[in-house]
């Protein structure tokens, strides 16, 4: 049985949401602001996080940056607004879906199952050898990483990222070549997650500057990871 945690200071819709996914056969978990919802989080492990935007004491893009910093929890976001641009917030901040109040019942359970399955499936085989080239130092087997010799903190999905690029070093890799390899996603929905990650990717390992980064974008193709001195 799945665990949802959902975090929702409206003690109607948080009802609501607990009886439609207890029902589905779901066993669900409440807060009712940011840092509760963070605590149980951290306490409870669940499988997935419904995470309302508005929340008092901690609100949801906070509670979803200190989430992102640590876990790669399955994270679907739930706002009152419509924008696009709260949307673009919403994946740049490593949200998984997006769902706009007011919602349709099934729509939600179908985005739930769907975002389950692809975290369920998403066990990637990796080679087990350590790679190497004097900037990058990845291990897969103790899933470390580092930098120049400084151990960098990443979340499994970042780490499948970056071990992806590195190990196609000089090849361009599509977004969609990416959401297969890091998220075993290869039906190429959702494509603004692999930018979003990448620029995550980057400010953790000390490469803000696309100019500097040795993962550059190649505009219209993909990304590339250029191994120290420019060789492929």
């Amino acid at each position: 049985m799945s665990r949802l945690l959902v975090v929702e200071d409206d003690p109607d819709i948080a009802l609501a949401l607990r009886l439609l996914f207890s029902r589905a056969g779901y066993e669900v978990a409440h807060a009712a602001d940011g840092r509760s919802g963070l605590k149980e989080a951290y306490a409870e492990h669940p499988d997935l996080v419904v995470l309302d935007v508005g929340l008092p004491e901690m609100d949801g893009w906070q509670v979803l940056e200190r989430l992102r910093d640590v876990s790669d929890v399955p994270v679907l976001v739930l706002t009152a607004h419509g924008q696009e641009a709260e949307k673009v917030r919403g994946l740049r901040g490593g949200a998984d879906d997006y769902l706009t109040k007011p919602f349709a019942n099934n729509e939600l359970l179908a985005r739930v199952e769907a975002l389950l399955r692809r975290s369920s499936n998403g066990q990637n085989s990796w080679a087990s050898q350590v790679y190497d080239d004097g900037l990058v130092h990845l291990d897969p087997t103790k899933r470390r990483v580092y930098v120049r010799s400084e151990e960098k903190r990443l979340t499994p999905t970042e780490f499948r990222l970056l071990n992806a690029l590195v190990r196609h070093a000089g090849a361009v890799l599509s977004p969609n070549q990416l959401l297969t390899q890091a998220w075993d996603d290869p039906t190429g929905i959702g494509q603004e997650r692999v930018k979003f990650a990448v620029l995550r990717l980057r400010r953790k390992l000390g490469w803000s500057d696309p100019d500097e980064s040795p993962i550059e974008s190649v505009r219209g193709f993909g990304y590339r990871y250029r191994r120290p001195g420019g060789e492929s």
